[in-house]
């Protein structure tokens, strides 16, 4: 199934060894399964162990990235495609282009600006991509907690939640990717 799978992801490797090594493989995976992988276009922390892990196992790989951070997130080299847009906004739009599906791994604020774009949109019917949240070591609990609380205090609903899949590991995570995608084909959803 050759799709577009962006990935929202840290410039930093984070202090879990685990998310480099589990990003590297998310990577091959992507490459392995003939899906193409959009992403930050950095080259830094879990970006570029991402890209490389596709790039390896000699899969086509998409960046997007702001002109003004193309030297401080030291741009990937030897991508398929680069584009170059001038604002985060752009950035943005552009991944939401090519995207098919949307796998949020950890990361900071840039990440979490990204989950949130994605979630929103598909919140209020703007697109009904798959987006899978990967919680590798819990690292999203306290955020999980805090959209529960948010529930509580009435300015979520609970059906908020069906709009993404929270996985805890890697098999749980490719498992969810290739279902939502088969289902997206089989009920003919325009991802």
């Amino acid at each position: 199934m050759n799709k577009n799978i962006c990935v929202f992801c840290g410039s930093r490797p984070g202090k879990d060894p685990q998310f480099a090594t589990w990003a590297y493989a998310l990577g091959t995976q992507i490459a392995n399964n003939n899906q193409v992988l959009v992403f930050g276009g950095g080259g830094g922390g879990l970006m570029g162990t991402l890209a490389h892990g596709a790039l390896d196992a000699n899969g086509q790989v998409i960046g997007i990235i702001p002109k003004h951070l193309q030297v401080q997130e030291a741009l990937v080299e030897h991508l398929s495609e680069v584009h170059f847009v001038k604002t985060m906004g752009e950035r943005k739009q552009l991944m939401d282009q090519f995207a098919d599906a949307y796998v949020i791994i950890p990361g900071g604020i840039g990440t979490l600006d990204e989950l949130f774009d994605v979630w929103a949109t598909a919140q209020t019917g703007f697109h009904s991509k798959p987006i899978i949240l990967a919680n590798w070591s819990g690292y999203y609990d306290g955020l999980l907690s805090f959209l529960h609380q948010c529930v509580e205090n009435g300015f979520m609903s609970s059906s908020h939640f069906e709009k993404i899949q929270v996985v805890n590991s890697q098999d749980e995570l490719y498992q969810a990717l290739s279902h939502s995608l088969e289902k997206a084909v089989s009920a003919g959803i325009p991802t």
